[in-house]
Formats: C-alpha cells, sequence, structure tokens
C-alpha cells in the first residue's frame, strides 16, 4: 500500500532533516519481510545454532565484495582453525594470509588479524556488542559493526548494504536502484521499517538484506514471488527505470588487483623467501608489476628480506 506521509508508531521517520527527495514513499511490513525470511533463509554457516559473535565477524569481513559460495568453505576452515580471537591473534600474518587464500582483497585478513588482537587484549576475547566498541577495532567500519550487533547479539540496529538499499528505493520510494549512498538518510529510512523489540528487529534486518540478495536484485528481479509486492511503491509506480547516476562496472583483467594476486600466489605457495626473478616471471609489464610489488609492500602484505628475497610478512 502506497501512501503520503507515513510516519510509522506516530514518529518522524527521517529526524534532523534527513528525508529523501521523493514524495512517495510505501509501508512496509516488518512481519511480512520477518515471516519470509524465516520461511525462505539460505542455510549459510555462520547463521547455523552455536556460531559465536566472533564467527558471525569473520564472516563479515570475509563476505565483503566476494560471493557467498566462495566465503563458505573458507570460513567453516578458519572457525575449526581458530574458533575463537586469541587463536587468530597468535597466528603468524603469513598463514593468515595463506588461510585466505583467493578470497580476495587480502588487506582484508591482515586487517581481521588485527581485530582479533584487540579483542583479545581489550576486551577479553569476547567481541563487544556496542556498535561504538565494534566501530574502535580495526578494519570495522559502520556497516560492519552494526550486522554484528544485529545478527550476531540480535539488536536492533539498521543494517544497510547495497541489497538493503535497493530494496528500500523499490519498495518505500518507488525507485529503480538507491543510487549514491547517503549514510544518514539511508540508516533512518531502515530504522523506520524496524519494529521496536531487539529480536524481531534483528530478524527483519536479516530479511531485508536476504529479500535485496534473492528476489529484489539488480538484475531481473522477482516480483512475482516478493512478500511484500502489494506494499511496493516501485511496482505501484509502474517499476520506472532508474534515471540517476550509476556505479563504474569494476573490471579484473589487466588491473593491479590481478598483478597483486598474482604476486601473492607466488608468495602464498612458496615455503621460504623467493627472488625477484620468481615474481617477475608472473607479469609482462614491469613498470605495473613494479608498482604492484611496492604497494604489497607498503601495505604490509609482503616483505623484502636483509638479502633481498621477498616473503610473506611474519
Amino acid at each position: 500500500m502506497v501512501r503520503q506521509g507515513y510516519r510509522p508508531n506516530g514518529a518522524d521517520p527521517w529526524p534532523g532533516g534527513a528525508r529523501p527527495s521523493c514524495t512517495i514513499y510505501a509501508v512496509i511490513s516488518a512481519a511480512l519481510v520477518h515471516d519470509w525470511f524465516v520461511a525462505n533463509a539460505r542455510d549459510l554457516p555462520w547463521r547455523r545454532p552455536g556460531t559465536t559473535p566472533w564467527g558471525v565477524l569473520v564472516s563479515e569481513f570475509m563476505l565483503q565484495q566476494t560471493p557467498v559460495a566462495r566465503v563458505a568453505p573458507v570460513w567453516e576452515q578458519w572457525i575449526a582453525e581458530w574458533p575463537r580471537p586469541s587463536a587468530l591473534a597468535a597466528t603468524s600474518r603469513a598463514d593468515v594470509l595463506r588461510a585466505w587464500g583467493k578470497l580476495g582483497y587480502p588487506r582484508r585478513a591482515l586487517r581481521l588479524h588485527e581485530a582479533a588482537a584487540a579483542i583479545a587484549t581489550r576486551h577479553g576475547d569476547v567481541v563487544p556488542s556496542d556498535v561504538a566498541e565494534l566501530e574502535a577495532l580495526p578494519g570495522v567500519g559502520t556497516y560492519t559493526a552494526r550486522a554484528v550487533a544485529a545478527f550476531a547479539y540480535g539488536r536492533r540496529c539498521p543494517v544497510v548494504d547495497t541489497n538493503v538499499r535497493r530494496v528500500v528505493a523499490r519498495a518505500v520510494h518507488g525507485a529503480g536502484d538507491a543510487g549514491p549512498a547517503r549514510v544518514k538518510a539511508d540508516l533512518a529510512d531502515v530504522d523506520a521499517l524496524l519494529p521496536q523489540d531487539d529480536a524481531t528487529a534483528a530478524v527483519v534486518s536479516a530479511g531485508l538484506m536476504e529479500l535485496g540478495a534473492l528476489v529484489c536484485t539488480a538484475r531481473s528481479p522477482r516480483c512475482g514471488v516478493c512478500p511484500i509486492q502489494a506494499e511496493c511503491a516501485w511496482l505501484a509506480n509502474g517499476k520506472p527505470e532508474y534515471q540517476g547516476p550509476r556505479r563504474p562496472v569494476q573490471t579484473f583483467a589487466g588491473t593491479d588487483r590481478q598483478v597483486r594476486g598474482r604476486l601473492l600466489d607466488v608468495l602464498r605457495a612458496a615455503d621460504a623467501p623467493v627472488p625477484r626473478e620468481a615474481l617477475d616471471a608472473v607479469w609482462d609489464d614491469a613498470a605495473q608489476r613494479d608498482r604492484c610489488l611496492l604497494a604489497l609492500l607498503e601495505d604490509g602484505l609482503a616483505e623484502q628480506t636483509d638479502d633481498g628475497l621477498f616473503t610473506l610478512p611474519a
């Protein structure tokens, strides 16, 4: 159902003047999202009973810009090997990078290693539940902190990722997509949709994310099976095309990311420091290769020994 001026529970859903520019927005039934998620949620290993907040935090680090299918087996190996933050913190960075494997963006692995050390020393080896304390951990930003608070501790805490923003843009605001991120406005949008009690709100937060991942997808949305189709402003508006700025399509072949990955592959596979020639062999463009090797050294993902060999960090 599409309405003008909806106020959930009589409150202004956009406090502080953060109201979106559109004039039509819809009521989304949190109960429908909740029940749909309970019935249709994917069986992901970090959602299973017994998963600790540490397991949730590890999953959130791994899932950044990486598909679920690639993350699941690596996550299970990590949790079996390092079931507590202190266990990971006691591991060398080289072993952490080897275990990270092909997940991509390996700096995340080092940041998770740093976060584990901080949790072990500052928080008694227990992942904090407070958003501010979570945000103070290395590598933990607004999204990750809120995701851990909601999904690990069942808190009422708006969680906004690309999928959630797309669901809200369509169902609430009648737009084809969300456009550039607006952190305060996006959080206010989701906060307005959540029920007041913690446990139900946490499930709805997960449900909005799952709805965007499985049904309200960027391409070919499955509107016919959407639990909130009767309330969707985008459908009511005739599913207009998105007219705003689009994010550039990311490529991989030939990029510095690819070169860095190949250089790291050599270091991960080696039992001992390798000579420069072993790295030179992986990429023909010497200037790009040198630039990427320097970036690995600057990011702490590689080290050079006193005798000029290259290795993973200790």
